[in-house]
């Protein structure tokens, strides 16, 4: 007599489907509304302010009309008043300070996060957040009575030799010739847009550095098991993974760019005709315009300058929301499935 072995039949299940568990305790309700109201009064803060802005700027902008983002002047007691000289010295300034701050900060950034001995890296960490915690106005100072004098060599060899770049063009003197005035390229875009540069670093550095820092263990030896070197790993995993971060401290750094103000009141020498030329004398921006007005304006002149602050506010919302529209298509933040 022979036994029968009779498998059990084997029917095709779907998969247990994974259920978040929301916890039912008291605190972490509560945590849930203070999060919720803190998130909503920031809505609501901004758009008092904006609505605050577009008030007071109304009449200003029904006497300017669209000629306000293209006249060059500022004139408000004649009515003829516009931001397009002070909204490209704005974009100017913030484009150099980006142009370098964003190679110091991911450079610095990794050195920290990839480099670094554990002993220096405290210590850096330390002196980078320092660094975020002076106060503009010093900047400023250091930026005009130190910086301004050791970058005029700088900017006449940019001016020398490549001057065929239309925004490193310098008008009114030739930079060859060993006799001419030095004072072209002083309170200038680029010195403005240099010490807006080592003030917007630190933040981007501390962003980028913590996006780094957050990159998988097991992606980071994935890649040293297939024979990748340090900086292999560090192009293959760190900065894929710290995308999102590295765009985000970009983002909110160009915004702070934007919309710096006593450093720039303190080095440029304001002009108001659209100035193209980066290393030549001679710039503005509208966070200097607002601050060197304000104390003299009347009320047109006052609406004037709310107006031009609307303009500011709507550069910084644009800028914030596409970079929020990046870092939620990047793949920073995403888990590891090792």
């Amino acid at each position: 007599m022979t036994d029968t072995l009779v498998m059990p039949a084997v029917t095709a299940e779907a998969p247990e489907q994974r259920r978040r568990v929301r916890p039912s305790g008291g605190v972490d309700r509560f945590y849930r509304v203070v999060l919720r109201l803190g998130g909503g009064l920031v809505l609501v803060l901004m758009t008092l302010v904006g609505v605050f802005l577009f008030q007071k700027a109304g009449p200003a902008l029904k006497l300017a009309g669209w000629s306000f983002l293209t006249t060059e002047a500022w004139e408000p007691e004649s009515g003829r008043f516009g931001i397009a000289a002070v909204l490209v010295g704005t974009v100017l300034i913030a484009g150099v300070a980006i142009l370098i701050a964003v190679p110091l900060a991911t450079g610095m950034a990794l050195y920290v996060s990839e480099y670094a001995p554990r002993g220096l890296r405290r210590i850096l960490v330390g002196l980078v957040d320092l660094m975020a915690a002076v106060p503009s106005v010093v900047y400023g100072l250091w930026g005009f009575a130190f910086l301004q004098g050791h970058v005029i060599g700088l900017a006449r060899w940019l001016a020398t030799y490549l001057s065929w770049i239309p925004l490193l063009e310098v008008t009114g003197a030739d930079p060859r010739d060993p006799l001419a005035t030095e004072t072209v390229y002083t309170s200038s875009t680029f010195i403005a847009g240099i010490v807006v540069a080592l003030m917007i670093a630190p933040v981007i550095c501390s962003i980028m550095r913590e996006a780094f820092t957050q990159a998988p263990i097991g992606e980071r030896e994935g890649a040293y098991a297939l024979g990748a070197t340090r900086w292999g790993m560090i192009r293959s995993v760190v900065l894929p993974f710290g995308r999102g971060g590295m765009i985000g401290g970009t983002m909110l750094g160009l915004g702070r760019a934007l919309g710096e103000t006593i450093a720039v009141y303190l080095i440029i020498s304001p002009v108001f005709v659209i100035q193209p030329h980066v290393l030549q004398n001679g710039a503005n921006s509208v966070s200097a315009l607002i601050a060197l007005r304000y104390g003299e304006a009347g009320e047109v002149a006052l609406s004037a300058l709310m107006a031009a602050g609307v303009a500011l506010f709507l550069m910084t919302l644009v800028v914030n929301f596409g970079a929020a529209m990046i870092v939620a298509r990047s793949r920073s933040g995403a888990e590891s499935d090792s």
